[in-house]
């Protein structure tokens, strides 16, 4: 095992305000850059109390009736839930890393969730809570926009190939979703690394 393990993450919502709606599943790949996926963890959570789902996001529910009754059956209490996923990760020893894409969606959510419920947080900062993570996380579609030259453009449109994806179709269901984009930063990974060194880089300049 690598001595970083990547916890990819994809969410599943009834609207898009941490404030007014809920988070109602998620998932999350804990991704080894060596070996590939070495753990999952799925859960599905009851909606908060004093909230509704907002109208535009139900609608758009309703044309995804398999995805919403995978991601609604079961539901776990958010408390439950929340320590329950700080455990899992907990326990990989390892630099742990969370990412995502993009990371100022399913992260800030996953902030919100793990701040409330588990006193702890998705980026590390020098607090009190919990530290599951390293750094303030990974966006998968920079690292894309970084390793190829895209634009921003590219990277936020961009239909990745089946083979990228392991064989994951984007469900909307949150294990299958967060699997796919496992597997989407396993292969930029490697990418990555197989490149040669470029003399751009500041570190290997003499001092």
């Amino acid at each position: 095992m690598s001595s970083t393990i990547y916890f990819v993450t994809d969410v599943e919502l009834d609207g898009p305000d941490p404030s007014r709606n809920s988070m109602i599943s998620f998932a999350s790949a804990a991704l080894d850059a060596d070996s590939g996926v070495i753990g999952t963890f799925e859960v599905n959570i009851a909606p908060l109390a004093g909230r509704s789902p907002d109208p535009h996001t139900a609608a758009w529910w309703a044309t995804q009736p398999l995805a919403y009754e995978a991601s609604t059956r079961d539901p776990r209490a958010a408390e439950e839930a929340m320590i329950a996923f700080a455990d899992w990760v907990e326990s990989f020893a390892a630099v742990r890393v969370f990412a995502s894409r993009p990371l100022m969606l399913d992260g800030v959510w996953i902030d919100e969730y793990l701040r409330r419920f588990a006193g702890a947080r998705v980026f590390s900062a020098p607090w009190e809570g919990r530290q599951l993570f390293h750094g303030a996380g990974l966006d998968i579609g920079s690292l894309l926009i970084g390793l190829f030259g895209w634009s921003y453009a590219q990277a936020h449109d961009v239909s990745f190939p089946k083979d990228w994806l392991g064989g994951h179709a984007h469900t909307h269901r949150a294990i299958d979703d967060a699997l796919g984009y496992a597997n989407v930063l396993h292969c930029a990974l490697r990418v990555s690394a197989a490149q040669p060194k470029k003399h751009e880089d500041f570190r290997n300049v003499p001092a």
